[in-house]
Order: structure tokens, then C-alpha cells, then sequence
């Protein structure tokens, strides 16, 4: 049987040498992250809101909704750009130019699809809309709001408990 082989032991003589690191390069701190963007504020009324006009639409699967009558009264041409914020399960759209949707050269608007989750809407679902022209604002109200709301007012003109959430 023959013994295992060792390493051969270093000399007193011999001294380890350290890593070598370099030393890092001055750089500047990086950018601070860009805020979050804000809803937008709804535009202040330049006259009361009188002048209401409401529409009813279904969402195709695509989550576009007809509305040129609300389109006409707003003044919204098709390719206008729109913003849309979820405000309470209401979507508010507004005109913007750096608005990320546009109108359909068919009258159609788009509700995109993390918007309509929010706020329940689901396709051929009803949704109730309604067109602010003096705030040049539209607002769409899902059909769980609606009934939510309608059930509270109900109960109250007849006097009994509301029974929708």
C-alpha cells in the first residue's frame, strides 16, 4: 500500500499575495425614478351641468363601445386622443393630446382592458355613458354601479332595505 501524496509545504520564504482589486471609477449617482402619473383633475365647468347626455352601449370583446352620438356632442372627431383614468369604478375619458387612445374612425372608443377589470366590465355587458361636453368629459358607469345605485334609491323611495352591495 503506498501513502497518499501531500502537497509540498511552503517555504518561510513564501507570502500569499491578496486579491487584486481595482479601485472602482468615480461615477455619477443615477437619474432619481420618474412619479408615478396623477389621474388627471377633471376640468373645471365652464357653464352647469345641465347639459348632460347619456347613451347606453355593450363592450364588444375587444372592449370598444359605439357612442357617436356622445362623440358628436363632445366634438370628438375620429383619431382624437383620449386619456382614460378609473375613478370609484367609473371611467372617466378625457380629451388630451398625449392621450395614449383614440377615437375609431367608426365612432368607437376603447376601453382597454386593465380599465374595464377595475372597474367589472365585461363584454356585451351593459355600461351606462354619459357625455359632459361643458368639462369636455365622458364618463362610463358598469352596470354593477348602476344597479348598486339604483337598489339604494329604490329601497329608499319604497322604504325598504337595499339588498344590492
Amino acid at each position: 500500500m503506498t501513502a497518499a501524496r501531500q502537497p509540498p509545504r511552503r517555504g518561510l520564504d513564501e507570502q500569499l499575495i491578496g486579491a487584486v482589486i481595482p479601485t472602482p471609477l468615480p461615477r455619477p449617482a443615477p437619474p432619481p425614478a420618474p412619479m408615478p402619473a396623477l389621474p388627471a383633475a377633471v376640468p373645471p365647468a365652464r357653464e352647469p351641468v345641465d347639459d348632460l347626455v347619456f347613451d347606453v352601449a355593450r363592450p364588444d370583446a375587444d372592449g370598444r363601445v359605439s357612442a357617436r352620438a356622445l362623440l358628436r356632442a363632445l366634438r370628438w372627431p375620429a383619431g382624437h386622443r383620449l386619456h382614460i383614468d378609473v375613478t370609484d369604478g367609473l371611467l372617466l375619458i378625457t380629451a388630451r393630446p398625449d392621450g395614449k387612445q383614440t377615437v375609431g374612425a367608426r365612432g368607437a372608443l376603447p376601453l382597454p382592458v386593465a380599465a374595464r377589470q377595475m372597474c367589472g366590465i365585461h363584454p356585451h355587458q351593459v355600461v351606462l355613458l354619459a357625455a359632459i361636453p361643458a368639462r369636455d368629459l365622458l364618463i362610463v358607469h358598469p352596470s354593477n354601479t348602476i344597479t348598486r345605485l339604483l337598489a339604494h334609491l329604490h329601497a329608499a323611495v319604497l322604504g325598504g332595505p337595499s339588498h344590492a352591495g
